[in-house]
């Protein structure tokens, strides 16, 4: 045996040697593990177009009477903003202020009722305003799409009653948002005008159309403009001098998603005999439901130290360059090193935090070490990953449940599932798993 310790100590710090129970020497290899968050990180929860009137089959401008309605869900915090043309104008649309209209008031319930007093009639500064209801170059009258002439001030602001006419904001527009449930809720835009709302110098008397247009869900400001600046150039010029909301939408979309933190976790080295967990059944109560519900690794690492054919057990809980334990948002990393010898294999599991009790990890067998020649594995394994589910709470919305991690009010508060652990299947929309993680191991020469 002395002889055996005595090589060990003589090899590299990347290869270690360890002896069996005859004093034979085996080789076993260090590894090093790099856990990675390589998904986006979104502007915004969610976005959409208005454009088909309620009852109506296919995409139109509303006149009075008619309304658009749209539905989505939002998580406390979340503000939502929209934008409409006031069509019988060159640039003008209705939008709330900069910082949207908070969809939870101070208490963190949801709000219900008319909202039309948070909207303003804006300035896009694209195009110079000629009389509203009579200018050649706006859409009604227009020979084609973006024809008018450039405004000398090219800032996005209020709208200035250059003409006289412009009727006042409730007298065209009326804005209603319904909660429908805790997280749910439903947005109608009425259009609230009558055929004498708009008078022209020359005495016609127009109702004012509202045309299709954007939604977006966010939680900073000025998600569509910002007041006092030009246009970005998304795609505001065309909705508030055409009425089509189509490049805005598509801009708005390439920043709308879910940002999906990934939580501290745990490691295992172990043979085929161990595993974090069994497919199909439930939860044995070793620490998983904490991890996969709140992201805590701490018992389900404690637990499995000592159990029979765990050869290592550990916590990866400190993003690398920080200073103490947290989540990994997107570009950020978790490393370890463990050490291994052939026919062992490694495990892992992080919480996918915009969940109620979701993970990533390896099928219970977990990831070969070492090939059939006994070679040391190296590179990407994420291909071995799957998103599951660990059958202890009921999933809600991922992103917005209030009893997922970032918003509920404690620990393990959701409603109890006693299910088993699964691969996720249950009716809402995930990432791939490769859009939210990697992992890659390294052996050291």
């Amino acid at each position: 045996m002395m002889w055996c310790r005595l090589l060990a100590m003589a090899m590299t710090s990347g290869s270690v040697m360890a002896c069996g129970n005859n004093g034979e020497p085996d080789t076993t290899a260090t590894f090093d593990v790099v856990v990675e968050n390589v998904g986006e990180a979104y502007d915004f929860t969610a976005s959409g177009v208005f454009n088909t009137p309620v009852g109506a089959a296919a995409p139109a401008p509303i006149g009075p009477g008619e309304a658009y309605e749209f539905m989505f869900d939002a998580a406390p915090g979340t503000k939502l903003s929209f934008a409409t043309m006031f069509v019988h104008s060159n640039d003008l649309f209705y939008a709330p202020g900069a910082e949207g209209i908070a969809l939870f008031d101070g208490s963190g319930s949801p709000i219900s009722g008319d909202v039309t007093s948070q909207l303003m009639l804006w300035d896009a500064g694209t195009e110079v305003d000629q009389e509203p209801g009579a200018g050649p170059d706006q859409a009604p009258r227009q020979s084609g799409p973006d024809t008018g002439a450039a405004d000398a001030d090219a800032t996005v602001r209020i709208a200035a009653d250059t003409f006289g006419n412009l009727p006042s904001v409730s007298d065209v527009i009326q804005v209603t948002i319904t909660s429908t449930s805790a997280t749910g809720f439903r947005a109608r835009i009425e259009n609230v005008s009558t055929a004498t709302t708009l008078t022209t110098m020359g005495g016609a008397q127009l109702a004012a159309p509202l045309a299709p247009g954007v939604w977006v869900l966010h939680t900073d400001d000025a998600p569509l403009y910002t007041p006092g600046n030009m246009d970005s150039g998304d795609g505001l010029e065309a909705l508030a001098e055409d009425g089509d909301p189509s490049g805005l939408a598509a801009a708005l979309d390439a920043r709308t998603g879910l940002t999906v933190p990934l939580s501290p976790g745990v490691w295992l080295v172990h043979g085929g005999e161990a595993s974090l967990f069994t497919s199909d059944q439930p939860d044995a109560g070793l620490g998983l439901e904490a991890l996969a519900e709140d992201g805590d690794p701490a018992m389900l690492a404690t637990m499995l130290d000592g159990v029979m054919g765990v050869q290592g057990v550990g916590a990866f809980t400190t993003p690398d360059g920080a200073s103490g334990p947290g989540v990994i948002l997107p570009g950020g990393s978790y490393s370890f090193t463990i050490t291994a010898a052939p026919g062992d294999r490694l495990s892992l599991a992080t919480m996918f935090v915009q969940s109620n009790d979701l993970f990533y990890a390896p099928q219970p067998a977990g990831i070969a070490l070492f090939g059939a020649d006994g070679m040391a594995s190296s590179g990407d394994v994420t291909a071995q990953l799957l998103l599951w589910d660990a059958g202890t709470e009921v999933n809600e919305l991922p992103g917005v449940g209030l009893s997922q991690a970032p918003r509920q009010s404690g620990a393990n508060t959701g409603t109890d599932e006693n299910g088993n652990v699964r691969i996720t299947s249950d009716g809402f929309t995930y990432p791939a798993v490769t859009d939210v993680i990697r992992v890659t191991i390294t052996p050291r020469m």
